[in-house]
């Protein structure tokens, strides 16, 4: 406290320019949440749910994302705290909806470890060392994350950014290969062509449809960059515009990727497994050596998401227990003179390990990890575009505040009926474990005010 008043006492005494994020750097900090080689885990799933039309389904995703990414960016630009959609559905339509919207993004938290813990260990299973089980992948995976946070190891901002910079010329190469190949067998020809995008042997509308919302996932963490929008200049403005040009980004280098991918490797079919694909794909064009390296960039990359994915997890049950949204002295504990959430790293920690070995047994282990994923994502997404239309149409008519049909209106609800049909369109799955989950929350946000007669208990997604 005495640190905190000296420095205070020192800025004011010192005059000094305030130091604010632009425009560039927040679509910066999005690049990083979303990562240049988001479709690549994704792709064979994808192409399999989609029968060869991943770019389609990650086009059409963007129509969804883009419109839900002008709902974040107004949201954050009038309620800049963390939190994001619980936080927007929170003031912008009801505290209770708002809570349940703050429940499904829980399960999302406590899903990034699962998923990542399962596409790492069927790489390694799968590609490297096939003698070793996968459930000893998964044990050795979480349990190496576990260990890792319980250790207080964090990833620093620096390391992503090496990441970044490795996963951006691995890509580049890529590419590079890729229409070197291309054009060297087929000439133009095998450069353009329409097929990635409509096949009139294999499209069908029904599976575009379920498939269109596991290629969302490419989108993941878009909405990330609005909790920067009290350091930003002209939040207004830059916020919106950051989501946006973030969503754009994402979906134009995925959709090229996966274009590429497509081109190379036309039948989805033959691939030896579908979740590493796409490492298939430059071993064609790039040898050992590109099949390698894309492996390892995915390796590292879904580790250091799965490391801060069990700790920010953590650190939102342990919030949640201190406060007294959940039992406090399991989630509220923290280890003596360490502050780590001991008890919330190791149960993360057994439901990763333990989420992992149930799917595989299912099968299509990641194609479930990532559908239950988006059910909290959707409910999300949804719920954020439809306080949009409210806060800028309702809110405003009775503060008797001037409204625009198009922007205020049909945008939102647009937003809120596309993804809300997506939502809709998830695997039985994931719209059975999700809505276990969601009927818990109402079951349990009832219970805790009274039936919906008093407020409930704010949940604290700042450290998360």
């Amino acid at each position: 406290m005495e640190t905190s008043t000296a420095a205070s006492s020192s800025q004011t005494a010192v005059p000094r320019l305030r130091r604010t994020l632009t425009l560039w750097d927040l679509i910066f900090y999005g690049i990083v949440l979303i990562q240049p080689i988001a479709p690549v885990p994704l792709y064979g799933v994808a192409q399999k749910l989609s029968d060869g039309h991943f770019v389609t389904i990650i086009l059409i995703a963007l129509f969804a994302m883009l419109i839900t990414a002008v709902s974040y960016g107004r949201m954050g630009a009038l309620y800049p705290t963390a939190g994001s959609a619980y936080t927007y559905v929170g003031k912008g339509l009801n505290p209770h909806l708002g809570f349940l919207a703050g429940w499904a993004m829980i399960l999302d938290y406590l899903l990034q470890p699962l998923i990542n813990t399962v596409w790492i260990a069927t790489a390694l299973h799968e590609r490297y060392m096939h003698q070793v089980p996968y459930w000893v992948w998964a044990l050795v995976i979480a349990g190496i994350m576990t260990a890792l946070n319980l250790a207080g190891v964090k990833s620093s901002a620096n390391a992503n950014k090496v990441l970044l910079a490795v996963m951006s010329v691995v890509v580049v190469f890529f590419v590079v290969l890729a229409i070197k190949y291309l054009y060297t067998g087929q000439g133009w020809a095998g450069l353009f062509s329409i097929q990635p995008l409509y096949d009139p042997r294999t499209f069908n509308w029904g599976k575009i449809k379920v498939a269109t919302s596991f290629a969302a996932l490419t989108y993941i963490g878009f909405d990330g960059v609005t909790t920067l929008a009290e350091d930003v200049e002209n939040p207004k403005r830059n916020v919106l515009l950051a989501v946006v040009l973030t969503c754009i980004f994402a979906g134009t280098c995925s959709a090229f990727e996966s274009y590429l991918g497509a081109r190379v490797w036309p039948d989805w079919r033959s691939f030896p497994n579908l979740e590493t694909a796409y490492m298939d794909i430059c071993s064609r064009v790039g040898g050992v050596i590109l099949f390698n390296a894309m492996g390892v960039i995915l390796i590292v990359a879904a580790f250091g998401s799965g490391l801060t994915g069990t700790l920010g997890a953590a650190r939102l049950l342990f919030g949640m227990g201190r406060d007294g949204v959940l039992p406090k002295k399991f989630f509220g504990y923290l280890k003596p003179g360490s502050g780590t959430p001991t008890y919330n790293i190791l149960l993360i920690g057994v439901l990763a390990f333990a989420g992992a070995e149930l799917l595989y047994h299912i099968g299509n282990a990641y194609e479930h990890a990532g559908e239950l994923l988006n059910f909290g994502a959707f409910l999300a997404f949804s719920g954020v575009n439809l306080a949009c239309f409210w806060q800028f149409t309702v809110q405003a008519q009775r503060k008797g505040v001037k409204w625009r049909l198009l922007q205020d209106a049909v945008l939102p609800l647009i937003g809120f009926l596309v993804t809300g049909y997506i939502w809709w369109n998830l695997n039985h799955l994931a719209k059975t474990v999700g809505g276990i989950w969601f009927a818990i929350g109402i079951l349990y946000v009832g219970y805790k005010t009274n039936w919906f007669r008093s407020a409930p208990v704010m949940i604290d997604f700042s450290d998360s």
